[in-house]
């Protein structure tokens, strides 16, 4: 799902900026046009043209240089290794991050390509995209062997508590209920925060249990359709590794499909998702048993969830309203469907 826990914004670097940055890289010329691109919320990025070339230039907000340089690392070996990514251009000191009047820059090949949502990908695709994942995180492993574990916060493996999302419904209704000029959009939120908080009550005795370490590994973190380019029928590059960390790799390929595949009306396309699932099993390894685990914490996770939400009414960002509508209608669903969508997963036939 697309998030960011911190919302900010960033000026579009000036022509002096850009010349500066580009001349520590040979043969990248000088900047004729930068302009934003709309799609990402981690960060800021620009097509950058200039008189040799075009880029994609990415403007890392957290400045993280250890965590950028991980990113790229892994990028350049998995491009070795032939998955569609696209690594950093090094400068002319063999440097992939550009620290610019405090800002930390890095820059891309550009990449020419389109995204593609679940409703436009054919049960072949939906296959190989889902083989092409097990291939990412097998990839993972061999070429983050040597890379030491990004510390994890202590929640990080905890499932929701109910009682904690209890509180949050109650507040973010308060502030549905207040806002002014009132919307259709705060009548929905208003419906489903109540919808949802009946059905959590009735689904609470379904927490998962405490203490069972899922099956975790090197994931990308952010794998949905913004993030892979298409050209013609195929992938022709993975992007924004800002997520890129440890994580049950089981519970990624779940999160990815819920995106991929979840209709307009909040249903999933479960012939696709058993597609991209057998793929993913079959070159990744995962057990059904492992699965089954997988499509229950992330359900779960959905259930206690407001995330899109948080950022209209707490943070004033309405980026993410669009998505609302169908993330919210599949919570539901998917807690009604709970059997059919977990045999999807798995591949087991249905009981």
């Amino acid at each position: 799902m697309l998030r960011s826990s911190v919302v900010r914004t960033a000026a579009t670097p000036d022509r002096h900026a850009l010349g500066s940055l580009l001349r520590r890289y040979d043969g990248a010329g000088e900047p004729l046009s930068c302009e934003p691109v709309a799609e990402g919320l981690l960060n800021h990025g620009y097509f950058l043209a200039t008189t040799r070339g075009r880029y994609f230039l990415k403007h890392h907000l957290d400045g993280d240089r250890t965590a950028i340089t991980r990113q790229h690392r892994a990028t350049l070996r998995l491009a070795a290794l032939g998955l569609p990514v696209a690594p950093p251009v090094a400068d002319a000191d063999g440097r992939t991050v550009t620290v610019l009047e405090g800002r930390c820059y890095a820059l891309h090949p550009w990449v020419a390509g389109r995204h593609l949502g679940g409703a436009a990908l054919t049960h072949g695709q939906s296959r190989r995209l889902g083989a092409l994942l097990g291939l990412v995180h097998t990839a993972l492993e061999q070429v983050m062997a040597d890379a030491p574990h990004p510390p994890k916060p202590p929640y990080a493996d905890a499932a929701a508590d109910p009682a904690r999302t209890f509180e949050m419904i109650d507040e973010l209704l308060a502030l549905a209920r207040g806002a002014r000029p009132r919307t259709s959009f705060d009548e929905l939120a208003e419906h489903r925060l109540l919808e949802r908080r009946a059905l959590l009550a009735r689904q609470a005795h379904r927490r998962p249990a405490a203490g069972a370490e899922p099956a975790a590994g090197w994931v990308h973190g952010d794998f949905h359709p913004l993030n892979v380019l298409y050209r013609g029928a195929e992938p022709a590059a993975i992007v924004d590794w800002d997520r890129l960390g440890v994580q049950p790799r089981a519970e990624e390929a779940v999160r990815a499909a819920a995106i991929f595949f979840v209709r307009p009306c909040g249903t999933l396309d479960l012939a696709k998702v058993a597609a991209y699932a057998g793929a993913y099993r079959g070159v990744c390894g995962a057990g059904a048993d492992e699965l089954a685990a997988a499509v229950h914490r992330v359900w779960w996770e959905r259930l206690n969830d407001f995330w899109m939400l948080t950022w209209r009414y707490r943070l004033g960002d309405r980026r993410t309203d669009p998505q609302f509508p169908a993330a919210a209608a599949l919570a539901v669903w998917w807690t009604r469907e709970y059997a059919a969508v977990r045999d999807a997963f798995t591949g087991r036939r249905p009981r």
